[in-house]
Parts: structure tokens; C-alpha cells; sequence
């Protein structure tokens, strides 16, 4: 825990969310959440704790956002660098979860001012819009992404697709593991290239994760990395799920869709990831 003092802002604008900014701090930490669209400041809070500046990104759903993820440009998450390059900070670390954690692993590798990322329960491909666009429209299905105004390649959705349940809800990773199948093409055009990071990158997976198989992503990309001459570290735990909590987190589950794993299973990885986290800091 460091002593030093932190200043919290709200930001408007091109970088929007909640800026902590520790005093003297050459690492910042840019924090994005999920498709809840959560600005996570909570989870800001734990790393300016550390010593370390804190970016909680909303990076769709405000003003003058896209109200869904949807043609996200990347060039928000470069904007967000630039913020905390501006206050003096050496060392970027992006922290995303889900969606997130395809937003921070496509930032890095297209920004090589990142110097580490920590993808928690994340994808090794590009998927397609969750909610609508700028323009209102959900469907048809779009990147998730722009890069330089041009939409990243995706892997779509089958709309024929037969949900299965878990506890009453929801189990989306069945589909994401047919959509993989029955776009295999689609998929090989889609994949994150990671190969080409050059930062540190640690996977924060879990095995029992319902709403997409993000440890078999997770390993996707250990083995695409080990193939180019580059290390990653897997944490991973088979009992945990999509949620993973950190230190003190105790984030709310969905009440639309299963997530997997249990409170304390989930807050275990975390907690066995966090020190490998720290490290990056």
C-alpha cells in the first residue's frame, strides 16, 4: 500500500471516466470494464493504491460516445495514453475484463507505447457489436472496432443459435464456441495479433467461464506468442468464471446471463493473479 496523496477528477471529453493521479507516479494504469459499460472506479482505486496514476475509461455509452460497442474507434484508447504520457507517466498498463480485455490486447498492438496488459477473462478474436452504433442501429452486425475509420474484421454471430442455460440463465459460450466453428474463416481473419505485442501481457482466466471459453482463448494466444519467440503468463484457476475479482472487489453478477464459477473461486484467482498484477506496476 503507498502512503502517497491521490486526486480524484471526472473527465469529459476525448478521454472520459475518473482520472486518480498519484503524486509523482511514472506508472499509469488505463482500467477498462466490460459490455456493462461500468466506468470502474473501484478497481481504479486498488491500483492507485499501489502508487501508481489510475484512468477508469468510459470509452462508449457517455457524451458524444457510441451508446454500445459498436465501431469503437481504438484511437480512444490512444487518446487515453496520451493522458497519462501527458502527466508523466513512464510505464502504460492497460487492465480490461471481457470486452475489455479485446479493447486493451488491440490497443497494444497497435500502440507500442503500452507496456504491459493484464486480459482477464479475454478473447483471442475480434467479435462483432454488442448494442447499437452512433446511428442507433444494432443489426446488421458490425465490428466492435474501427481502426483509422475502417472496421476491423470480426467473427458474426449465427442468429440460429439455440441458447442453453445455466443456473436460469443465459450461457452465451456455446455460442461463441459454434461461431468459432461455423466461421472458421471469419475467425483466422479476426485474430488479435498478438504476435505482435510487444508488452508484457498476463491472462487472468477462468475454467468454468459461462459466457465465453476464454481459457481456451487465453491458450490460443500463450501459443500463437510462444510460436513468435514471445513469453505470456497464464493464471487460471478450472473452478472460476467469467467474473474474476481482485483484491476487496465485489462486483455484481449479471442478472442476464450466467457468468460460471462461484464468489469464492472467483475471488481466489484474483487474488493468486494479483500478485503477478503488482509486478507489472
Amino acid at each position: 500500500m503507498d502512503e502517497r496523496p491521490v486526486a480524484e477528477e471526472i473527465l469529459s471529453g476525448v478521454v472520459a471516466g475518473t482520472l486518480l493521479r498519484c503524486a509523482d507516479a511514472t506508472t499509469g494504469v488505463v482500467v477498462l470494464s466490460g459490455s456493462s459499460g461500468r466506468v470502474d472506479i473501484s478497481r481504479a482505486r486498488l491500483f492507485a493504491s499501489e502508487g501508481v496514476s489510475a484512468l477508469a475509461l468510459r470509452w462508449f455509452g457517455g457524451e458524444g460516445q457510441g451508446p454500445g460497442i459498436c465501431e469503437i474507434p481504438l484511437e480512444t484508447f490512444f487518446a487515453a495514453t496520451d493522458r497519462l504520457v501527458g502527466l508523466g507517466c513512464r510505464r502504460i498498463v492497460y487492465v480490461g475484463t471481457s470486452k475489455g480485455a479485446e479493447a486493451s490486447l488491440l490497443a497494444a498492438a497497435h500502440d507500442p507505447r503500452i507496456d504491459a496488459v493484464v486480459a482477464i477473462s479475454p478473447t483471442s478474436v475480434v467479435w462483432g457489436n454488442i448494442g447499437p452504433g452512433r446511428d442507433g442501429i444494432s443489426w446488421p452486425e458490425r465490428s466492435s472496432w474501427t481502426l483509422e475509420g475502417r472496421p476491423l474484421p470480426f467473427v458474426p454471430t449465427d442468429p440460429d443459435w439455440k441458447a442453453s442455460y445455466v443456473d436460469g440463465l443465459v450461457s452465451y459460450r456455446g455460442l461463441f464456441e459454434h461461431c468459432l466453428t461455423r466461421f472458421e474463416q471469419e475467425a483466422d481473419r479476426a485474430a488479435i495479433p498478438v504476435e505482435s505485442i510487444s508488452a508484457e501481457i498476463v491472462l487472468v482466466t477462468g475454467g468454468d467461464d459461462a459466457l465465453w471459453p476464454s481459457l481456451d482463448f487465453a491458450r490460443s494466444i500463450v501459443q500463437r506468442r510462444k510460436d513468435a519467440g514471445k513469453a505470456t503468463r497464464l493464471v487460471s484457476a478450472p473452478d472460476a468464471g467469467h467474473r474474476i475479482l481482485l483484491p476487496g472487489e465485489t462486483t455484481p453478477r449479471s442478472s442476464s446471463h450466467a457468468h460460471g464459477g462461484n464468489d469464492r473461486a472467483d475471488a481466489k484467482l484474483g487474488r493468486d493473479a494479483w500478485r503477478y498484477i503488482r509486478e507489472l506496476l
